[in-house]
């Protein structure tokens, strides 16, 4: 339902009285904007409708926020996602009621498992009609509850403001997330005096920052009397930005660290004392460490079902546990702790060194070099190798491949989900935070083209690479356009298997090998489609392509490229421990079938 003759008049007689009145006002659409900018909002990822008009017919009046046209509502909160994740900034998407809204849900979610600071501001219909099943209504506020750290419905225009502030505030402090603020029609034409607070208080909301003294004391005491310590990490640290002290803290201790998926980068991969990524598809040697080790400091991480398997396998093994977080409902949920800890990461970790460098007690050196050396043993099963070959694609080689041509550059690596994006996290050997964009917690394919698009536009003299698969791509395939539109040439390596990989290899492995509609017999000449939408494509078949087809992507600096890898259908992520068994039982090959 659009707005009424009466409610049009109204609002005409509202913006004279404006014109007339010696106090300035703006309408609701004027208002967000002035409130965007004030919180130096650069981009914002949408798409337009009915009721979110007057929003872009003020965005049109300004020069400083670009807005980047989508061809999905998905790719908009996705492309949003990309960006503050590369950026640490707050990601804003703009999408109209209804249609718009229930697109934008998938990408929403995405941006809450993973913790991601964002605003998502949703049209809606007028506030007289909505209730009513009007023409586009739908339920924001409800439909979005479940997958926000907060939500807003804006009834009155004079709330506008203070509601934007509160909405970033809450999206970036605490533990990040999205927050949805929903404008009806009639509130984005309304007026009103504008002003913008500069600081927030919200009685109700005020996130821990400071780690508890006492229990960094015991935090402290315990790590240094540990006989097989281990530290692990997970996207937190990333987000809260302390790899700078992580690494300083492996560094003073000289024990053993691993990340999971979403904390890659957090230390160098190359770093000695960094054992692989952890988990479902974690090495051998991370995931014997962490079932083996006697102490436990756990930060920024949530010990993820991917993580640790299954629980009581886990708890198997008597274990001292330091959790440090910045939200407490993490702490405990899954596993129990010894010593939790609240606070920012970061200044948690600041505190945490400077205790440990101001204590005389000292680590037993006889007991860290042993547990060093049964480390180096299960280093030796070298999880990671696969067979070479001279006549198929191995997957595996891609990857390596191009880290060997990108490494010691500021290159971005996105993905999306499947077995593409385990062979990208084992194989790439990150060495700083914010270069590996992934959707960790939700698995959502399609991410991985919109991520790299808001990398692109805020790093535009970055390298920006999309490792996928013939089935991820074609989820937001669309946004090629928006490429082509907006000058991103980012760079599409798509790992094509002809199979929806990750499925086939379950269905192999646990389905007597009935791969069930895993298969796809109809894929696009991605090399024509990319040259539809102009862009360069390449399509390659043999071992020996994959260096110089690499190169040549990475040459055309001002072109997007989508490079088609013909890969090895039968090839497998491994390591790999079912569901429902414990980290330490891994199939580390077929060989173990």
């Amino acid at each position: 339902m659009d707005m009424s003759a009466a409610e049009h008049q109204r609002a005409a007689s509202a913006q004279a009285s404006r014109d007339t009145s010696s106090t300035p006002e703006l309408n609701g659409s004027e208002i967000l904007v002035r409130c965007l900018q004030a919180e130096n909002v650069e981009f914002i990822w949408g798409y337009p409708g009915g009721s979110v008009l007057y929003i872009y017919d003020a965005l049109y009046k300004q020069q400083s926020i670009q807005h980047v046209l989508v061809r999905h509502e998905q790719a908009a909160v996705h492309a949003a996602d990309g960006y503050s994740r590369a950026t640490g900034n707050v990601g804003v998407a703009l999408v109209t009621s209804g249609p718009g809204v229930t697109n934008a849900v998938t990408g929403i979610a995405t941006a809450y498992m993973d913790s991601i600071p964002m605003v998502i501001i949703t049209g809606q219909v007028p506030t007289a009609a909505i209730g009513l099943d009007a023409f586009q209504e739908c339920d924001t506020v409800g439909i979005t509850r479940p997958v926000v750290k907060h939500n807003f419905l804006v009834k009155d225009v004079r709330d506008l403001a203070v509601t934007l502030k509160k909405a970033f505030h809450i999206a970036r402090t605490g533990r990040p997330g999205p927050v949805v603020v929903d404008i009806p029609k009639d509130v984005s034409l309304n007026t009103t005096a504008f002003s913008y607070p500069e600081t927030i208080e919200m009685r109700s909301y005020n996130p821990v920052r400071k780690g508890h003294g006492g229990q960094i004391r015991k935090a402290v005491q315990l790590l240094l009397s540990a006989k097989r310590p281990y530290i692990y990490t997970g996207g937190g640290v990333v987000l809260g930005n302390a790899s700078a002290e992580l690494r300083e803290l492996c560094d003073l201790l000289g024990y053993p660290v691993t990340h999971t998926l979403m904390g890659l980068g957090a230390v160098p991969a190359t770093d000695p004392k960094f054992l692989g990524m952890l988990g479902m598809h974690g090495t051998y040697e991370a995931n014997m460490t962490m079932q083996s080790c006697d102490v436990l400091l756990a930060v920024g991480a949530r010990f993820d079902d991917r993580v640790i398997g299954n629980p009581k396998h886990f708890a198997s093994v008597e274990r001292k546990i330091i959790h440090v977080d910045i939200d407490p409902s993490s702490i405990s949920k899954r596993v129990k702790v010894d010593i939790p800890i609240v606070g920012d990461v970061k200044e948690v970790l600041q505190e945490l060194i400077v205790q440990i460098r101001e204590t005389q007690q000292r680590a037993d050196g006889a007991a860290i070099n042993a547990w060093w050396s049964q480390i180096n043993e299960w280093r030796k099963r070298d999880c990671l190798n696969y067979k070479r070959s001279d006549d198929v694609i191995k997957p595996q080689h891609v990857v390596e491949t191009l880290w060997e041509l990108t490494r010691g550059t500021d290159a971005y690596i996105t993905s999306d989900v499947g077995q593409h994006q385990m062979w990208a996290a084992q194989f790439y050997r990150f060495a700083e935070p914010r270069r590996w964009i992934n959707s960790g917690g939700l698995g959502t394919m399609g991410v991985g083209l919109p991520y790299a698009m808001g990398i692109k536009l805020a790093k535009p003299e970055s390298d920006v690479f999309c490792i996928t698969g013939e089935g991820s791509i074609q989820m937001c395939i669309q946004e090629l356009s928006t490429c082509q539109q907006y000058n991103t040439p980012v760079k599409i390596i798509s790992l094509n298997n002809r199979y929806l990989g990750m499925v086939r290899q379950w269905q192999e492995l646990i389905y007597e090998g009935r791969y069930a509609h895993s298969y796809m017999d109809a894929l696009p000449d991605f090399v024509k489609l990319a040259e539809a939408y102009g862009h360069v494509g390449i399509k390659i078949e043999k071992p020996s392509e994959v260096e110089p087809a690499l190169k040549e992507m990475i040459r055309l600096k001002d072109r997007t490229v989508f490079l088609d890898v013909r890969t090895d259908p039968t090839e497998n992520v491994w390591p790999m421990v079912q569901a429902g068994m414990g980290i330490t039982e891994m199939l580390l090959g077929s060989e173990d079938l």
